[in-house]
């Protein structure tokens, strides 16, 4: 029960959901009033001063800073937390405007199956309760969730899938014989894995366990049998616990050492992690090579991604102008300067031409 309490105080943190928030609102009071009109919907001061609390109880959490601190920090970016929150208002009513919800939904009803699998629990229901339990609130992670996936989804349909797209062939192609350095071969390996959780577990049983089930595969056992047999993977039986092939220098140093020095069709000691044992079968290696190779499928890509972060503040300035924005007279001097910095670029950039 120890190892699930850990694992949900880091659900509510990446999650940006406060676990202290509720306690601290009894304690301010605020006046309530309207801080920005974004089409139909409306940012409020007391849903400003939510985040603010979320964010300060963020970064206490995670141990960056002392409260006091933390405080001043998060209160001195006041106007770029209401800019903020008037973009994602746009990208959530925009997600609306063109049917995401759907999409969102599963996305989140996936992330809390993987959790239920992970922990080894049998329904959501129970999950809520423990969550409950450690003072996250199931509801405020899923809201949190679904405006991250919201954006997300917006951003992928109306932006990113459209670059991706209209790079031509020829373009690609060009970028690539421009930037050959990008595109050497580099280390893969594929790997098999068999987990063993401690959710719900004597932790010494479970690492006993990992000790024996090693033994047996250097026997000479058949891996994917034992996966098969063994491990808490939800797909296990069907997968036998084969990954496709991984770059090296993507790997956890937890994992990529043990990996470092084994023969293909070794395997590694068990790997304590957080959550459970975890033993690797190494079932390929393809060295490195200094050589370019052409792909144009991982090329588009990595042009896509470098063009990703302008293509979407445009998209974001489009969005803004096609909208109706209005900032309390209070805020505007705070916001406006921060809200509408690029579409000042943009249309500086316009008188130029």
């Amino acid at each position: 029960m120890k190892h699930i309490n850990y694992v949900f105080f880091l659900i509510a943190i990446f999650a940006f959901s406060s676990l202290t928030a509720s306690a601290q609102e009894t304690d301010v009071k605020v006046i309530d009033e309207v801080v920005a009109q974004v089409n139909d919907g409306v940012i409020t001061l007391s849903r400003i001063k939510r985040e603010m609390n979320d964010a300060i109880d963020s970064l206490v959490q995670e141990g960056k800073k002392p409260r006091e601190q933390a405080k001043a920090e998060i209160e001195s970016k006041q106007g770029e937390i209401i800019a903020n929150l008037v973009n994602e208002e746009l990208l959530l009513q925009k997600g609306k405007d063109i049917g995401v919800e759907s999409e969102v939904d599963a996305q989140i009803n996936q992330r809390f199956l993987g959790i239920m699998r992970q922990e080894n629990i049998k329904s959501l229901d129970i999950l809520y309760q423990e969550m409950r339990k450690t003072g996250v609130n199931p509801d405020d992670i899923r809201e949190n969730w679904r405006k991250q996936f919201t954006r997300e989804a917006v951003f992928q349909r109306e932006v990113d899938s459209k670059v991706y797209s209209a790079l031509s062939s020829k373009e690609v192609k060009a970028y690539y014989e421009a930037n050959k350095s990008k595109f050497t071969r580099p280390e893969t390996v594929s790997i098999s894995e068999l987990f063993l959780g401690f959710a719900g577990r004597d932790m010494n049983a479970v690492r006993e366990n990992a000790k024996k089930i090693v033994a047996q595969a250097k026997s000479g056992v058949d891996f994917g049998k034992l996966v098969a047999e063994n491990s808490d993977r939800a797909d296990a039986k069907t997968t036998k616990g084969k990954n496709e092939n991984i770059n090296v220098k993507d790997l956890d140093e937890k994992f990529a050492k043990p990996l470092a020095s084994l023969q293909v069709g070794g395997v590694t000691d068990p790997i304590e992690l957080t959550e459970g044992m975890e033993i690797l079968r190494l079932d390929n290696r393809t060295k490195a090579s200094n050589e370019s190779f052409y792909d144009e499928n991982d090329v588009r890509k990595t042009l896509t991604y470098e063009r990703l972060p302008q293509e979407r503040k445009k998209y974001m300035s489009e969005l803004r102008a096609d909208s109706y924005i209005k900032i309390n007279e209070s805020y505007r001097s705070l916001v406006s300067p921060i809200l509408f910095a690029d579409d000042r670029k943009t249309e500086a950039k316009k008188s130029d031409k």
